[in-house]
């Protein structure tokens, strides 16, 4: 079987244009995605962010029926927001619970599977080097998510692989390219500038890069610099 093109794939999918992929993608945990209002959290962020954002549910520990149910939950928020849902690594629950789309990584089935399976879905691959990416987008994925771009408590002892990584991958990349790793508020211009479309960002990450300090209040620890353009992370877990 002969693989379509990328945009071949997007027209399959829905997806008309990269300025349809939403440019901040806010990734779950396990145990972010067990808390009892993550739901509302995920409604106020997709209320808040609209077409612009997307909630990737990422729970690997969790079994394939809460799974499913959790998901089916966050759909229902698409049509009324805007915003996507896209399920990570499980093709079906992504397609089974009316999710926009499927993120793969290294664990997961090979974009051209799914492109074959779920051929309505929007599909994005995780990809960490020149090589991996040059492979998913002749497989016909939406977008790749690119990193670990800075040094980030994820892969502690290593160093990012910068911009520089990006500007490479930008230079023969067909698809939109989404920043991840250690992603902060003043990185955003520098990341466009290097052909990034917009970022992936664990939600709830704490966009300045700080722990906040057991003790203190919730307006004590708000009492920092209002941000300044696009916010490059989203809060689905409490403070």
């Amino acid at each position: 079987m002969t693989s379509s093109g990328p945009e071949e794939a997007a027209r399959a999918s829905g997806v008309r244009d990269a300025d349809r992929i939403p440019v901040l993608h806010a990734v779950t945990s396990d145990d972010i995605v067990l808390r009892s209002d993550f739901v509302d959290r995920a409604r106020r962020v997709m209320h808040a962010g609209g077409p612009r954002v997307a909630v990737h549910v990422r729970a690997p520990r969790l079994g394939g029926r809460r799974l499913y149910d959790l998901s089916c939950r966050i759909a229902e928020l698409q049509q009324e927001t805007g915003a996507w849902l896209v399920v990570n690594d499980r093709a079906d629950v992504a397609l089974t619970a009316g999710a926009r789309g499927v993120q793969l990584t290294s664990r997961s089935m090979s974009p051209t599977d799914a492109r074959r399976s779920v051929p309505t879905l929007a599909v994005g691959a995780s990809v960490h080097s020149a090589d991996d990416a040059e492979a998913a987008i002749a497989a016909g994925v939406q977008w790749i998510v690119a990193g670990h771009v800075f040094e980030t408590e994820s892969h502690p002892g290593e160093d990012g692989r910068g911009t520089a990584f990006i500007e490479r991958l930008a230079a023969n990349c067909a698809v939109p390219i989404l920043a991840i790793g250690g992603v902060r508020p003043e990185h955003v211009r520098a990341l466009r500038d290097a052909g990034a479309h917009g970022s992936r960002t664990t939600a709830g990450a704490n966009p300045h890069g700080r722990r906040k300090r057991p003790g203190r209040s919730r307006r004590q620890n708000d009492r920092r610099p209002r941000r300044v353009g696009p916010k490059p992370t989203v809060r689905l877990s409490p403070p």
